[in-house]
């Protein structure tokens, strides 16, 4: 089973009231029995210079393509920066690939944005099975990429809503190989949950279906299913680095298993506790809720990063 962005949620009693806050995890920090539980299995972590590729499935704006391409390239800005930032959120998964390797601190991820493929035909319909997700994710780069699945609102992918908000795994690779073996290229799949679930897989910008209840906080960019998408993408971005193919880092059983974001799912600030985000910066002008700057100007909410140095969740604010 893929690592998914919400359903090993349900093997946690303690999560019950509270399924699917973010990605369907309540807010929560790992205690000291916890941590200790949070390792390394000897498997493989993605490093190297990687293209994220995005296939967008359905009908997507224009404005909204441009949110997660922005995100994207906000991984790894160059230019000058803002702090906090998307660059400094994302450079905790360095401490990850310091503890593998640290003789070798370069042997880290560098991702950069890649093709954009549209299938806004739905050529594989409107219903989408897991087999058929993994289809559209072969469409992008199968060597030195990350190929992600960006689901419209209007499209129903099994599992979505019920027991996940997206997810990500690997599959072979048809006609590439790598020193006569099959090449496994990562890939993620995220809903627009907008239409369908957005107390699901859209907190906080929505009210929650279950657990404590609370004002919905204003999104970032002014899009509920798109800033929804950007948190669980972020979570599953960082998954991906860290555990790829099910053997890298994780806590947990690996059918289920808890990863460097998902460990800390619905922590986005200090203080963070079930049905309260945390204290987070508010733009003045929109009322947006955010923790990040990134590219172009954007505005974003990153979850918190399970940091392996302190055995804590690490937020940005």
């Amino acid at each position: 089973m893929a690592p998914s962005v919400s359903a090993h949620s349900l093997l946690q009693l303690f999560l019950l009231f509270s399924l699917f806050f973010h990605s369907s995890f309540s807010a929560r920090t790992l205690n000291d029995d916890q941590s200790t539980l949070f390792h390394y299995h000897n498997g493989p972590l993605l490093s190297g210079k990687i293209s994220v590729n995005l296939i967008w499935y359905g009908n997507f704006k224009p404005t909204q393509r441009a949110i997660i391409s922005d995100f994207i390239t906000s991984l790894s800005f160059s230019g000058p920066e803002i702090q906090p930032s998307v660059a400094t959120w994302w450079k905790t998964t360095d401490k990850y690939y310091h503890l593998v390797n640290p003789k070798r601190p370069s042997s880290s991820l560098s991702l950069s944005l890649g093709r954009q493929i549209l299938d806004e035909n739905y050529s594989l319909g409107k219903s989408l099975t897991g087999e058929q997700i993994v289809q559209l994710a072969s469409m992008g780069g199968q060597s030195n990429a990350i190929n992600v699945v960006l689901t419209a609102a209007d499209v129903a992918v099994d599992g979505f809503c019920m027991s996940k908000c997206g997810t990500h795994g690997s599959s072979s690779s048809k006609g590439a190989h790598v020193k006569g073996k099959n090449y496994k290229f990562a890939y993620i799949w995220v809903g627009n949950s907008e239409t369908q679930c957005p107390g699901q897989c859209a907190w906080p910008f929505h009210q929650p279906v279950y657990g404590p209840q609370s004002p919905p906080l204003v999104a970032p960019n002014n899009d509920v299913g798109m800033d929804g998408m950007v948190i669980n993408l972020a979570s599953l971005l960082a998954g991906t680095a860290t555990n790829p193919f099910g053997n890298g880092y994780f806590q947990g059983p690996k059918e289920a298993p808890l990863e460097a974001a998902s460990a800390c799912t619905g922590v986005y600030g200090r203080g963070a506790y079930p049905g309260y985000a945390g204290e987070l910066l508010v733009d003045q002008s929109t009322g947006g809720s955010y923790n990040a700057h990134g590219a172009n100007g954007r505005k974003y909410l990153v979850p918190a990063l399970y940091d392996p140095s302190t055995s804590s969740c690490a937020t940005l604010v």
